[in-house]
Order: structure tokens, then C-alpha cells, then sequence
């Protein structure tokens, strides 16, 4: 016959198992005390793959660049937006309207694709921005010439000098244009670009010739410059000099 267990050892057994009682209720209290702060930080620090992930906003030394880190990014490349413009224009030069998109012309600017949406407002305005820079360009070189005319003769060599040295200084000028004019056939909202190269040619003209006779001129400009350009046969600048002197006999 079994004999019962001594009362000392029960009284030990029931001390020992209420100690461990408070234990756990204990660590059950310290968990529910943690500030809101912490146990976020907690719940953040998750294990995938045998990797520590941590939460993607833990301040500078996170993944992701806080607002004043990416605007000290921008200051440090403020010629991006004109770098661009320019990289269009040579793209246009190259593939034409047709081949220029987002893509082809962030990677002849070098830099994130992303550039192009945060700094324009699709392809429209790239072209846009890209074609009346060139146009300007081009209107500033024949106003400078224009302007070192100081009488009618010199204003007739000046017209000369537009067409034979100025106009198209190079083939990548030459498709510029075309590819201007072309669009502007196409598209009118880009004749407003093409109607403001035209005005400022004709008033740098009208300083020495009548508003006809500028008309007149311009288009002489034009016509002659795209023939001289588009010719396999080189064309002698005399025939310039002797339209020029026609159209402008009686300014």
C-alpha cells in the first residue's frame, strides 16, 4: 500500500507552481505595458528569408531619400532640364519626330526616365520646348546679321550671307527644320512656333525694306536655303546675289 506524500513536499509543489503563475502573468503584464512606439518597432522587424527587413521609413539610414535629400539630389544637376532639351533636338536630328520618345531621349540626356514626366508634361511639350529653342536660335543669327547691315547694300549682302552661310550651317539644321515644318504641316498647334520665326525674320528685314518686299525676302530665304541644301550639284552664289538684287530693285 502506497503511502501519501509527506505535507511539507505538497505545500513546496503548490508554492513552486504559484510562483510560476505569477511569472507568466507578469510577462504578460510587460508585454501589454509597451508604448505604441515600441511595439511598432517590433511589429516592423520581421524576418523573410533568413534577412532582418526593417521598416523602409527608419529615417536617414533607410532605403528611401526623404523629401530634403531628393531636392538636395535635384540642385545638384540644374542644367538637367536644358540638357534635355537639347538631347531632343539632337534625337530629332538623328531619327526624326517619329523616333523620339521618353525613353530614346532620356538615354541621350543620361538621365532617369523618371526626368522626363517630372520635368514635362509628355512628348507635346518636349517638342514644343525643343523646336522654339531651335527656331530661336536660329531667328537670334539672323537678326545679329541683320543688324551689322548699315545701309541697303550692306542689308542686300546681309540677305546673301542668311542663305548661303546661315540658314543651314549643317545637315543637322537642315532636318531640324524640315522635321519643324513638317510637324507644323501636320499638327497646327505647332504653326504658332513657325509664325513667330517668320515675324521676327520679317521685322529684322523691314529695318531696310518695306513690308512686301520683307515678305518677299523671306520666303526667298526660305525657298533658296532648302534648294541649295536639297541639290547634289553645288549651286554658285551668284544666283543668290542676282534674286536678292531683283526682288529687292525697287525697296
Amino acid at each position: 500500500m502506497n503511502a501519501k506524500p509527506p505535507a511539507k513536499d505538497k505545500a513546496s509543489a503548490n508554492a513552486a507552481f504559484a510562483e510560476a503563475e505569477r511569472s507568466v502573468k507578469g510577462e504578460r503584464s510587460a508585454n501589454a505595458g509597451l508604448s505604441s512606439k515600441q511595439a511598432s518597432a517590433r511589429k516592423g522587424r520581421k524576418v523573410q528569408s533568413g534577412k532582418l527587413i526593417r521598416p523602409s521609413s527608419a529615417g536617414h539610414g533607410g532605403s528611401v531619400a526623404s523629401g530634403s535629400q531628393t531636392r538636395r539630389l535635384r540642385r545638384t544637376d540644374p542644367g538637367r532640364r536644358d540638357r534635355i532639351i537639347d538631347s531632343c533636338l539632337d534625337v530629332i536630328a538623328q531619327v526624326g519626330v517619329a523616333g523620339a520618345s521618353h525613353r530614346v531621349v532620356a538615354r541621350a540626356a543620361d538621365v532617369p526616365l523618371g526626368s522626363m514626366t517630372y520635368h514635362f508634361n509628355g512628348m507635346d511639350e518636349l517638342l514644343r520646348e525643343a523646336f522654339t529653342r531651335f527656331a530661336n536660335s536660329v531667328a537670334d543669327r539672323f537678326e545679329r546679321r541683320m543688324a551689322q547691315a548699315e545701309d541697303l547694300g550692306s542689308a542686300r549682302k546681309a540677305v546673301v550671307a542668311i542663305i548661303t552661310e546661315d540658314i543651314f550651317s549643317g545637315p543637322r539644321e537642315q532636318v531640324i527644320t524640315h522635321e519643324l515644318y513638317t510637324l507644323a504641316a501636320r499638327d497646327p498647334s505647332f504653326r504658332s512656333i513657325t509664325t513667330a520665326w517668320m515675324r521676327r525674320s520679317r521685322a529684322a528685314l523691314e529695318k531696310f525694306f518695306d513690308p512686301e518686299t520683307a515678305r518677299m525676302l523671306d520666303a526667298l530665304i526660305e525657298g533658296l536655303s532648302i534648294h541649295r541644301a536639297l541639290d547634289q550639284q553645288p549651286r554658285d552664289a551668284s544666283e543668290v546675289v542676282e534674286a536678292v538684287n531683283r526682288i529687292t530693285a525697287a525697296g
